[in-house]
């Protein structure tokens, strides 16, 4: 159980601005460059993060049911 656990912060930490990483960067951002991000930028930024969270959700179900029926 500790493991999974750990994996999961691992995973939360990732720069993918649908987590609290990409939460992070937003934030190092915003104190580089001195002011906030638009929020068309962010908006635009979560929506690709969705699509690359749902994109690696599909490839992992799908290797998944792949692995069931082959037997690997």
């Amino acid at each position: 159980m500790a493991v999974l656990s750990v994996n999961l912060a691992v995973l939360n930490v990732l720069p993918i601005p649908v987590l609290d990483g990409g939460h992070l960067v937003f934030l190092a951002i915003e104190k580089i460059k001195g002011s906030p991000i638009s929020i068309k930028a962010r908006g635009m930024a979560q929506q690709v993060g969705m699509l690359v969270l749902f994109s690696l959700i599909i490839f992992v179900t799908y290797n998944d049911i792949v692995r069931l029926f082959t037997g690997i």
